[in-house]
């Protein structure tokens, strides 16, 4: 049975995967191999896309995905930074439905950081753009994310 995480990459990006492009495999690939429990190989993967992507839409998913992997919260900062500039440089609709997830990694690095208040400001920008989220499962796991993000970080004091 696929995840809902698997689902939720088919419906957004679904449109390249059958183009041929071979950033979208590769992340397709990685996320198969996650989903079997093989951390190392997805990695390679999302590596390998991120080395051979031609455009700031592939650097966003490939990005992301490495994002999640890296042991330093200063390392997952630096990859989702990443994924979020290329996403604003795409300057087209077929990021829209990222924003929300883009903000609330940026968020939760940023609170493994220790920089709440910069953590708030990206809970709060994902909570301005949840409208770009359709329905399902993973669009509830993240919209449950910011509003925890944002319950986390709510009580900080302005300076």
């Amino acid at each position: 049975m696929l995840s809902s995480h698997w689902r939720y990459y088919s419906a957004v990006v679904g449109r390249e995967m059958n183009t041929g492009n071979p950033v979208i495999e590769l992340c397709t690939q990685g996320i198969q191999a996650e989903m079997a429990g093989n951390a190392a190989e997805a990695l390679d993967l999302y590596m390998q896309a991120w080395n051979l992507r031609m455009d700031d839409y592939d650097a966003c998913v490939a990005a992301h995905y490495i994002a999640r992997h890296q042991e330093s919260p200063q390392e997952m900062l630096r990859w989702n930074q990443a994924s979020l500039d290329h996403a604003r440089a795409v300057n087209d609709s077929r990021v829209l439905e990222f924003y929300p997830s883009l903000y609330l990694n940026m968020g939760r690095t940023y609170e493994l950081l220790g920089q709440q208040h910069a953590a708030r400001d990206c809970y709060a920008l994902a909570g301005s753009v949840l409208e770009n989220l359709g329905g399902g499962p993973y669009n509830d796991l993240v919209r449950n994310g910011v509003a925890a993000g944002l319950r986390r970080t709510s009580q900080l004091q302005e300076t």
